[in-house]
């Protein structure tokens, strides 16, 4: 009489459960827009979330800890004459995000700390190069403000967000509508999926596709009969990819390994509303106290919902097995290191006491739109030369807007004062 063998894995008892409800962000105008997109990005900061917007583009920008109901004049991100279409946090800062719209821009974003007391209107930069609708972006994984963007004119448009110029352009590879594009661990290969049904591996600095018209899978899984879009999110510290499909109302997760079957079945998170859209934290966002592998956001019609994946432990101590050294927020390249040919791993950080976001820099732009000109610090390295000169500046700009803020405060006090004594020569008269 055979044995069933149980196959053995940390992930088997994988198990999803939705927030509370008072963890949830209420009364949100979640777009409409009939776009593949995800609608929703996520940090261990901020939450952002493409909405409703007459007029133009919009998307929402909350504190993650701003939970409940958000008030309906709360501030959004606007500036494009179109729908958003995408959105997609920078790796290597938290308070930078880029947005890409039907108005064929893509435009980057400064959200500072505060909540603002009106719409964020002006963006740092915007990059003009494609001649229609741009409904990918993609940061590079490794590379300090290299921006990756595809549009409706099938291109692939690769950026210096620091210059603003447009590093490289792949405009010859894809005959048909590009459905998405992703990049590889260090950012030296893009994979792409086309309406004409071919997954491309391209080489964007040789501008050549390496691999394409794979003849057989390494698995075939069959989902459901829903015609809705698939969005899937993989995990490269569990090998754990996460499957979510537009309008449908479940999360399929599966491990992935060396040996076959190579996909292996883990459990599927359901719940009763459908989803609009599904955002997914980095790894350093998450709660290691609590065990937590992933969380999702899950995009209702008026709300967003937290969904946490959790392994069941009963120790508190910190689960090494579970959360190996991951993506941390210091770039690994320059731009112009990375275009030269220049390959580098993620730069990893422990888990091990929780992550703890840097604090916020405010990037001032100069005349050649730079983000940021300091290099990483690293052994026995101080100060660039290059780099006093930047700090001198934004110490000065810094003053200078103190300053006009004094003078502001001081007029409005005045203006206050001139208010209270009319007041009282009224209140005065009618005695």
């Amino acid at each position: 009489m055979s044995r069933r063998v149980v196959r053995q894995s940390k992930f088997r008892h994988v198990f999803g459960q939705a927030a509370k409800a008072d963890q949830a962000y209420e009364d949100i105008r979640v777009s409409k827009v009939t776009w593949d997109s995800s609608f929703c990005a996520v940090n261990p900061k901020f939450l952002a979330i493409i909405v409703e917007a007459g007029g133009g583009g919009a998307f929402i920008v909350l504190p993650l800890a701003k939970t409940g109901r958000v008030d309906k004049n709360y501030p959004l991100v606007t500036g494009h004459t179109a729908p958003v279409l995408d959105i997609d946090w920078c790796p290597h800062n938290d308070n930078v995000i880029a947005s890409a719209s039907d108005d064929t821009t893509i435009m980057v974003w400064q959200i500072p700390d505060y909540t603002p007391v009106r719409n964020i209107t002006e963006p740092i930069i915007t990059l003009e190069g494609h001649s229609k609708r741009v409904g990918i972006l993609s940061w590079h994984p490794t590379a300090r403000n290299v921006l990756l963007s595809a549009g409706g004119d099938n291109v692939i448009i690769i950026w210096n967000v620091g210059t603003g110029e447009a590093l490289l352009s792949l405009d010859d590879l894809h005959p048909d509508v590009i459905h998405s594009v992703c990049w590889n661990n260090n950012g030296s290969l893009l994979a792409t999926t086309c309406k004409d049904k071919t997954l491309r591996i391209i080489d964007p600095r040789k501008g050549q596709v390496v691999a394409n018209n794979f003849e057989e899978p390494v698995a075939l899984q069959e989902m459901d009969t829903s015609n809705g879009v698939l969005l899937p999110f993989y995990d490269p510290d569990s090998s754990i990819v996460y499957l979510c499909g537009k309008g449908d109302s479940s999360i399929r997760y599966f491990e992935v390994t060396e040996e076959p079957p190579f996909v292996h079945y883990l459990n599927t998170f359901s719940s009763k509303e459908p989803q609009r859209g599904m955002g997914f934290m980095p790894k350093r966002g998450l709660d290691v106290s609590k065990c937590e592998i992933a969380r999702f956001y899950k995009l209702h019609e008026r709300k967003c919902e937290p969904i946490v994946m959790t392994v069941p432990r009963k120790s508190d101590l910190f689960q090494d097995d579970l959360y190996p050294d991951t993506p941390g927020p210091e770039p690994a390249l320059e731009a112009d290191e990375w275009l030269s040919g220049q390959d580098a791993e993620p730069v990893l950080i422990s888990l091990r006491d929780g992550y703890v976001p840097p604090k916020h820099r405010e990037l001032r732009v100069t005349k050649r739109n730079i983000l940021d000109e300091r290099r990483p610090a690293g052994p026995g390295r101080g100060p660039s030369a290059s780099d006093a000169p930047l700090a001198q500046r934004t110490l000065e700009s810094l003053l200078e807007e103190i300053k006009a803020l004094r003078e502001q405060v001081q007029a409005q006090e005045q203006r206050i004062r001139a208010l209270e004594n009319m007041l009282c020569e009224l209140v005065d008269g009618t005695d």
